[in-house]
This record gives structure tokens, C-alpha cells and sequence, in this order.
């Protein structure tokens, strides 16, 4: 197994450089849009959007006195101009440049983020085509139910994941906003032509209001939708981890030669990947209640959402990249054992039938209370005969649950032997798989 991590991509895309590179991308689009309304010279904008530059250590130091981090910036911009440097941030504010900056950074890291959720999809249709016919149990509260198919529940992964990835391109509309709108949103120092010119060579859309700041309630669904994504993610994880359990180990982790799973105990191989995911999933979702917070700000805007935002941001992106690597790498190496499979779905021995011989005795006249209690009694005995020790088959290979059944005089009265026995036939259940996968990966008609 090739171990995966979050790619230097994401990380660099939220380093400090980065955020004062983004910054100084908005400054160099407001200059040339003032320049195109014929407020700056052709030659002060082609010095500023050729030579404007900042200097981290400047701007660290310039801020220990100011106390003002885009003054700052602005400042060290300005060393790096001549006079022609009157025009840079001319007519904003501080938010015009974070914001509309921010959602630069925001649109990019999203667009990793979708680049990754497909990756996982990939791997999910691939591992689902192969394992589409893979008998199995399916489970509710924990317990036996009925036969399904190891495709069907990465099928099931693969829908819930898409939704995701339709959830995260909504909201990608929804962030790529900007502004230009100055202090108070009202433009009235900035032509609402520049706003929409500056966002237009950003590949933004400018937001159709503004006060000072862009409206968190776009962040908060950027957040909500990673969380969502995460908590699908957690579910995969978790199945996982229930399938290597020992008692059921109907798939595992890959373990890679010369790995180690336990210091005490030499014979462990943990699923220690989904539990990392699990555990990565929780804090991806801990941030959406901040965010979510971050909506109310006082009038036209405060500065309690900034802290917040410094940590959540690029938090949320570099843990959500390094979660789908992981997530997507551990099921294209997730070892699967169709044969324990199948051993822990006649380990009931043959209970997962019920239902179905429940529905055909309607069919024959008898009510639905009286074909429930014929079959519930049945089946009862069987979980008593499991538990003193008896084998879940005889020695020509009939289960218990049939064998009761058989054996049962009101059952013979309404079901020959040969249609009971029809009952016990898997490929009843897989009947549908090849619909069920048309309509979850879209090649029916």
C-alpha cells in the first residue's frame, strides 16, 4: 500500500505567503480596473502591477507597531513603488481585499477538495463492480438480516459520496464571491462597474450586496458541506472497522510487510486508517459550529469571525485533503473475504430466509399474523438450537431453519416441499443488483 498525505498543494495554498500573495492579486486587479475607468495612468498601472511586492519580515514588523495587518501590508507594498503606489487599495477597505482574497483561496482549495472526492469515487465504482455480486449479510442493529451484496453497500458508499460532491460544487458557487464595495457596502467610493470588473478577472462573481464584509452565511454552508462529507466519511470508516473485527473479519486494511500493529502483542493487524479517519472526521465537523456562529456579526460587520476564520479555513482543507487521500487509498488496497462472507451468512443457519417464506404464505390464503407467527416460531427454535451448540447445517447441507420448517404440519398445508426449499436460493436476493447499479452509476437507459 502506497501511503497517502495531504498534498503540499493544499498546505501551500494557505501558508502565509500565500494569504499576502492572494491579497496583493485583488490590489493588482482594483489598480488595472481603475485604470480601464480612467482614474489611473497607463504608466502608474503597469509600474504597480509589474513591480508591487511584499516582504513578510516588512510586514511583521511594520505590524508590531500598527497593530493592523493589511496596513501593514499595504505598507510593504508600497516600498516596492514609487509614487505611483497612491493607487494601490485606493477607494477600499481592509474586507475588500481580505474577503475577496479569501474566497480566492477558498475557490482553489475547493476545487482540490472536489479533485479528491472524485478520486474517491473511483475507487468506490471500482471496488463496487468488482464486488457486485459478493454475497454477504446485511445487517440492522447489528444483527442478521438478509442476503445483499458487498457491491451493493459500496454502491450505497458511492451515492451518498455523490451527493457530497454535487453539495460541494453548489457551495463552491456559493463562496466565490467578492467585493469591492468599501466600507460600509454602499459603493460609494467604488462604481459598482469596478466591483464587477475586478471580481470578473478574478473568475469571482461580485456579491449582488455587501456591508463590510462578504456574508458568513456563505462560509457556514462551505463548512456544513464538509461536514456532511465527513460524517459520510466517518460512516465508511466505521463499516470498516466493524468487517475487521475478529468475529466477523469479512475485510481488512491492507497490512504491508513489515508493519506493526500492536508493541505488546505481535499478532495484531488494527485498523488504526479508518479509526485516523474517524477520528479526522470529528474535528472536520467541529468546525462547522463555528462557522456557523461567525454568521451574526454586529450591524455591518465586526471582528469576531477573523480569529475564527484563521484557524478554521485552513484547518478544514488540509484536514479534509489528508482524510479523502486516506479514505480513497484505504479502499483501493481494502482486502475483502467473500469465503467468511458467506461462512457469516449461513452462520444463522438459515434465519436470513424468513421473510421470504413469510411472503409466500398471503399468497396461499393464510393471514399476515398467522404466516408470522408460523415462521417466527420456527425460527425461534433455531436461535435456541444455536445457542446449546447444534450445527448450523446437517450433514446434507440443510439449515436448521429449514429443516424446522420442513417438519412444520401447518406450513406443509399450505407449501409443498419443492416451493419451501425454492425459497432458500440466493440469486433471489441479487435479482435486482444490475438495476440498482444502472440507476447509482447511471449506465441504464
Amino acid at each position: 500500500m502506497i501511503e497517502r498525505y495531504s498534498r503540499e498543494e493544499m498546505k501551500n495554498k494557505w501558508t502565509t505567503d500565500a494569504k499576502y500573495d492572494a491579497w496583493l492579486r485583488v490590489e493588482k486587479a482594483v489598480v488595472k480596473a481603475w485604470n480601464r475607468l480612467g482614474l489611473v495612468p497607463d504608466s502608474d498601472c503597469e509600474k504597480i502591477t509589474k513591480n508591487a511586492k511584499f516582504d513578510i519580515e516588512t510586514i511583521e514588523t511594520i505590524e508590531k507597531e500598527t497593530k493592523h495587518d493589511v496596513i501593514a501590508f499595504l505598507t510593504s507594498v508600497a516600498q516596492s513603488l514609487g509614487e505611483e503606489s497612491r493607487w494601490v487599495h485606493y477607494g477600499m477597505t481592509s474586507s475588500d481585499c481580505i474577503d475577496t482574497a479569501a474566497a480566492l483561496q477558498i475557490k482553489e482549495s475547493l476545487e482540490l477538495i472536489i479533485e479528491d472526492v472524485n478520486t474517491l469515487l473511483k475507487a468506490l465504482e471500482k471496488r463496487a463492480q468488482e464486488h457486485k455480486y459478493t454475497l454477504m449479510v446485511g445487517r440492522s442493529h447489528g444483527i442478521h438480516g438478509e442476503p445483499i451484496t458487498f457491491g451493493l453497500v459500496l454502491a450505497i458508499w458511492y451515492d451518498e459520496i455523490k451527493r457530497s460532491l454535487d453539495n460541494l460544487l453548489y457551495v463552491k458557487g456559493v463562496v466565490s464571491v467578492g467585493k469591492i464595495s468599501g466600507a460600509m457596502g454602499n459603493l460609494a467610493h467604488t462604481p459598482i462597474e469596478l466591483e464587477e470588473a475586478v471580481c470578473e478577472e478574478l473568475g469571482l462573481s461580485a456579491a449582488p450586496a455587501s456591508n463590510q464584509v462578504i456574508q458568513r452565511d456563505r462560509y457556514a454552508a462551505l463548512f456544513n458541506a464538509l461536514a456532511l462529507l465527513a460524517s459520510s466519511c466517518e460512516k465508511i470508516a466505521v463499516a470498516v472497522r466493524h468487517y475487521q473485527r475478529t468475529e466477523v473479519y469479512e475485510a481488512e486494511e491492507f497490512f504491508s510487510k513489515g508493519q506493526k500493529g500492536s508493541s505488546a502483542m505481535p499478532h495484531k493487524r488494527n485498523p488504526v486508517l479508518s479509526e485516523n479517519i474517524t477520528g479526522l472526521c470529528r474535528m472536520i465537523r467541529s468546525y462547522a459550529l463555528p462557522a456557523m456562529e461567525n454568521v451574526a456579526l454586529w450591524h455591518e460587520r465586526d471582528i469576531s469571525h477573523s480569529s475564527v476564520e484563521r484557524f478554521i479555513l485552513p484547518d478544514a482543507f488540509i484536514t479534509t485533503d489528508f482524510m479523502l487521500l486516506r479514505l480513497s487509498g484505504l479502499i483501493e488496497n481494502l482486502v475483502v473475504y467473500p469465503k467468511n462472507m458467506l461462512k457469516n451468512l449461513n452462520l444463522t443457519g438459515g434465519l436470513v430466509f424468513s421473510q421470504r417464506i413469510l411472503l409466500e404464505l398471503p399468497a396461499k390464503g393464510v393471514s399476515r399474523e398467522d404466516a408470522y407467527k408460523i415462521v417466527q416460531r420456527n425460527a425461534m427454535k433455531v436461535w435456541e438450537d444455536l445457542q446449546q451448540g447444534k450445527s448450523a447445517v446437517n450433514e446434507n447441507g440443510e439449515s436448521l431453519f429449514l429443516q424446522n420448517l420442513l417438519l412444520d404440519e401447518d406450513l406443509g398445508a399450505k407449501l409443498e416441499e419443492t416451493q419451501i426449499r425454492a425459497c432458500f436460493d440466493y440469486s433471489y436476493y441479487v435479482k435486482n443488483v444490475d438495476k440498482i447499479f444502472n440507476r447509482v452509476f447511471k449506465r441504464g437507459n
